[in-house]
């Protein structure tokens, strides 16, 4: 058996990658799958058009070959669903880690003085982002449902906690320590759910997962075919983490998905941030847990697809590129995509996305730019806040991946702006492959660590040529634009 078949759900699409012996993708498919706004801030998904999107593209990959030998699934963090324990039916969409309606009663949390708490224990602020608050939000919200759950009859789970129940048909109810450790109900000091904060949000202990080592026997399926079994779950961000091989503490990962998020490895000491980023685990493997500092950018690629569906000024998202090298240099706009509030480093909830430098020069190109670069911007002001955080944060070289990644312009901005390396990896498939190679290693397929860490490869560097005054003045004008967008409560 040379296969690993890697299930990566993600934000927008679900898609299934075969890795070969070697570790090289050898078959993709993926489906798309509607985006829920019932209100402004609000995001959900059809949990039954998840499953059957993975279902989909799983089927199609699998009739490609008879040699897999395990499964490693990793999937968009935080995104909340509860079911029924009897029916496996859920019981409310999916919240999505993007929605923001629990904002009010996270400030709640805050005026009590009850964050600094849950940071000391999660790692995590209190913020609508994690699961924690979506999953009191149901219970309180459908009808029946705190009774129900008080009586052991609803279960919680992430995306990657509700696919492997679904998957093993309903035999386990577990997650992965990454997933667990979104949650804001997980202490990952301690390594267990915290009973402590689950009764301050109501939320019954009887409804959560086991939590395993991101490499472990999650259990098996027959879905497929022959039973296979799933040995590797992470996170997304952790996933593609494991998949850049930032194994080593100062090393540093971001990722340009839907969203960005980056995250700096801080080996066996959890870094307590003074600046509003997060401590969180990287990963565990054999019982041991890996720390890091992250920094979440609620909106990178997202934005690109608002210039595609939103403003129709373009048909692809590879379109921007070309546009934006048409920009005039002399309309300097800035765009802050706080669509669904602020990320790291402000956690502004109720702020919304606004464009500064209007001009009647300023048109397509120039929003293009200014999309592409607010990504950039960004990025700079998590990595800010890691150097202050943590001494081990070097200046150096930042690996990215992620779809945005594939722009040489949008990654050429970015080392502009920052004054930093940025490597590209040849294999862009680093979150898919970080599950592969858990459940590959796991299966005895894949080599262990440490001959994984040797197998990374760079494609394309790209090194700052900004000129210094210029890069002051740009990211001075984007510390005003954001100044300018914050809510007035910030």
């Amino acid at each position: 058996m040379t296969h690993i078949l890697a299930i990566d759900q993600g934000t927008t699409s679900s898609r299934a990658i075969l890795f070969d012996d070697k570790m090289a993708v050898a078959h993709v498919a993926q489906q798309e799958f509607t985006q829920i706004y019932p209100q402004s801030g609000w995001v959900e998904h059809d949990v039954e058009e998840i499953w059957d999107s993975v279902v989909a593209v799983v089927k199609d990959v699998v009739a490609k070959v008879d040699d897999i030998a395990a499964i490693g699934i990793t999937n968009q963090r935080e995104t909340t669903i509860v079911w029924d324990r009897a029916t496996g039916k859920p019981i409310h969409n999916a919240i999505v880690w993007q929605d923001r309606r629990t904002a009010a009663f996270c400030e709640e949390l805050k005026a009590e003085g009850v964050e600094d708490e849950i940071t000391q224990r999660t790692g995590l602020l209190a913020d609508p982002y994690f699961s924690a608050t979506k999953v009191r939000y149901i219970l309180q919200t459908v009808e029946g449902a705190q009774e129900k759950a008080d009586a052991g009859q609803l279960m919680f789970g992430t995306v990657d906690s509700f696919l492997i129940w679904r998957m093993t048909g309903g035999i386990r109810h577990v997650t992965d320590a990454t997933n667990a450790a979104r949650t804001m109900l997980y202490n990952i000091r301690d390594g267990v759910w915290d009973q402590t904060i689950c009764d301050r949000l109501g939320i019954p202990m009887s409804m959560l997962p086991e939590v395993l080592d991101c490499a472990a026997d999650f259990g098996t399926t027959d879905m497929f075919g022959p039973k296979l079994p799933i040995l590797g779950v992470a996170g997304d961000q952790q996933a593609a983490t494991i998949g850049q091989a930032c194994f080593e503490p100062g090393m540093l990962k971001s990722t340009y998905g839907t969203g960005c998020f980056a995250l700096l490895n801080t080996g066996d000491e959890l870094v307590t941030s003074q600046n509003r980023l997060l401590g969180t685990i990287a990963y565990q493997l054999d019982g041991k847990t890996t720390y890091a500092l992250e920094g979440s950018i609620f909106i990178a690629g997202a934005v690109v697809q608002w210039l595609r569906d939103g403003l129709g000024i373009i048909a692809k998202a590879a379109d921007t590129h070309p546009l934006a090298e048409k920009a005039d240099p002399s309309v300097e706009l800035y765009l802050v995509p706080a669509f669904t509030g602020l990320g790291a480093p402000y956690w502004d909830a109720e702020a919304r996305g606004a464009i500064f430098g209007l001009t009647r020069n300023a048109g397509p190109a120039e929003f293009a730019r200014a999309a592409l670069e607010s990504v950039g911007f960004q990025t700079r002001d998590l990595l800010e806040a890691m150097h202050a955080d943590w001494s081990g944060a070097a200046e150096g070289t930042l690996r990215v991946d992620g779809g945005m990644s594939a722009s040489d312009w949008a990654m050429q901005f970015l080392s502009d702006i920052i004054g930093a390396p940025v490597d590209r990896p040849k294999v862009l498939e680093t979150t898919a492959l970080g599950a592969a190679w858990l459940a590959g290693m796991r299966a005895g397929v894949y080599p262990q660590q440490n001959e994984f860490a040797a197998t990374w490869a760079l494609e394309r560097q790209f090194t700052p040529n900004m000129d210094s005054d210029t890069q002051t003045r740009r990211y001075s004008g984007w510390k005003d634009a954001i100044a300018r967008t914050r809510s007035p409560n910030r």
